[in-house]
């Protein structure tokens, strides 16, 4: 890796260019974790439908604790950015170490919390023949968290220090690992043996092991390490440490929140009793992970420079930046839906579950396909918001749309049930909310600094 590639200066322009210089390399850095969770569904998909719908629950309940270090993530990308845009990177070490410490004290809680109370809770709701599967799984798969921050915080620095082309690297180690113990695991291939639907769960902690490895090699490798001073003190610093928790613990509420209902969702579904329904519906998932990763890319490149052109003093520039990304992740996302679209049925094939399920999946994912070009635009307007640092604004957002949505996803499953699709139409309903309430607040400019 050539050192003399890194990035000098560290603030941003508002230009398409500059846009998309961070945005694609952080588009295909999430892709090959979506191909990489779309690989497991395929294998699992090819055991059987019971552990096709059953990956739906278990995925849902580890992203929980995935998108808290994904808010403490983007928390930690707005303190880099800030300080990049206000010529202050000497500050990048201390914030990366207090990163680290808090990453991996969030990670031993979720441990914790998946072992010994999620049991209680999941045996109350889940299907009574699918939790004892469910729950092996997830104590298994819950050991790669304190990774998975590690791995996460490292993007971060490799985000906001606009340096985000190496982040491929990481997520090209963790992907092919996974996909190759799937193969080797799951059905038991080659000598190894056969794990079944757990051997997805040990398959996702080794690669995560992995990529959290590759990162920090790859900071080293690059001389970003000794240019930054990094990894060098883990000297407790009180005020970076209270500008992190400030940003994140908003953040990390907020998306908890929004997955947590995601979960009540797919309980819900669980409770229609229909394995098919479970198992198109975590199809979908994996339709909003793949479909999405232009807008999920958009949206973290909005909370970058936001904060960026904060800390420069360029606030006139905010909303200009805003509307930049937003019609770049509405057209990039467009030409992801017409793909899948198009080509539905070749889509849907991958999971081996024959011409019935193709056809009860393609309505529901015409729904989801207009919730997703609902989101390109409201996520990029979230995200502008959280680039603000006004978290607890990002939070309250949440909660309202939450509210909403929960309100009509009980509506139409328990008391009115019409079909999955008219279920998942509660997407629509959710990012509307989100949109126009940070659209809103964005616009008035109360978040501006006096």
């Amino acid at each position: 890796m050539d050192s003399t590639l890194i990035t000098k200066d560290l603030k941003v322009k508002v230009t398409n260019k500059q846009i998309l210089s961070i945005a694609l390399p952080i588009t295909f850095a999430i892709l090959i974790p979506q191909i990489n969770m779309l690989t497991n569904s395929i294998f699992l998909g090819n055991l059987s439908t019971q552990a096709l719908g059953n990956a739906g629950i278990t995925g849902v309940f580890y992203l929980i604790f995935a998108v808290a270090g994904h808010g403490l993530n983007n928390a930690l990308q707005s303190v880099f950015s800030k300080y990049a845009g206000s010529d202050q990177p000497e500050f990048f070490k201390t914030i990366l170490a207090q990163g680290i410490r808090i990453s991996i004290q969030f990670a031993v809680a979720g441990i914790l919390i998946t072992w010994f109370i999620a049991p209680y809770i999941l045996q109350q709701v889940a299907d009574p023949h699918a939790y004892p599967q469910e729950i092996s799984f997830l104590k298994i798969r819950i050991i790669g968290l304190p990774f998975l921050f590690l791995f996460q915080m490292g993007n971060a620095f490799l985000v906001a220090s606009l340096n985000s082309r190496y982040l491929m690297i990481g997520f090209i180690f963790e992907a092919g690992i996974n996909i190759l113990l799937d193969f080797l695991l799951i059905k038991g291939r080659y000598g190894f043996p056969a794990i079944g639907f757990n051997g997805a769960a040990v398959a996702s902690v080794i690669a995560e092991i992995i990529g959290m490895l590759v990162v920090v090699l790859v900071i080293y490798r690059t001389g970003l390490a000794k240019q930054f001073g990094l990894f060098k003190s883990n000297v407790y610093d009180k005020f970076i440490t209270k500008q992190i928790l400030q940003i994140s613990a908003p953040l990390m509420l907020q998306y908890v929140i929004s997955v947590t209902t995601w979960l009540v969702f797919f309980i819900l579904i669980e409770g229609l009793h229909d394995e098919t329904a479970k198992a198109i519906s975590n199809t979908m998932r994996n339709i909003f992970g793949l479909t999405g990763v232009f807008v999920w890319a958009f949206a973290s490149t909005t909370n970058v420079m936001v904060s960026n052109l904060i800390g420069q003093k360029r606030e006139d520039k905010v909303l200009e930046v805003i509307n930049k990304i937003m019609l770049l992740s509405i057209s990039f996302c467009l030409i992801m839906c017409l793909l899948v679209n198009i080509f539905p049925s070749l889509f849907f094939g991958l999971f081996g579950q024959g011409d019935a399920f193709v056809v009860q999946g393609i309505p529901v994912l015409r729904v989801v396909s207009i919730g997703l070009m609902f989101m390109s635009i409201a996520n990029i307007w979230l995200n502008g918001v959280t680039g603000t640092a006004k978290t607890k604004v990002n939070l309250l957002i949440e909660i309202i749309a939450i509210t909403v949505y929960l309100v009509y996803t009980w509506y139409f499953i328990k008391i009115n049930y019409i079909s999955l699709a008219m279920s998942w139409s509660n997407e629509l309903v959710y990012w509307f909310a989100i949109f126009i309430f940070s659209f809103i607040y964005m616009q008035r400019g109360k978040w501006k600094t006096k």
